[in-house]
């Protein structure tokens, strides 16, 4: 039983773009690695953006560094 966990910064990410994730990230378990889907688990997790670091800084720093 595979299980698929994503973290992702959450940016206005709607439940319906959520939904299609999880449908496509199946049908890519199931045709590359012949799993079965019903018994493959995706799981999304969002995690704030102070949370996540690149390059030994944290994004949100480095978002505000960039004007977003």
């Amino acid at each position: 039983m595979p299980l698929v966990n994503i973290k992702l910064i959450p940016d206005g990410i709607t439940a319906k773009q959520k939904a299609k994730v999880i449908a496509g990230v199946t049908k890519v378990m199931e045709k590359v690695l012949k799993k079965n889907p019903a018994q493959t688990i995706v799981i999304i997790e969002e995690v704030p953006a102070e949370n996540w670091g690149a390059g030994g800084e944290q994004v949100t720093a480095i978002r505000a560094r960039a004007g977003k």
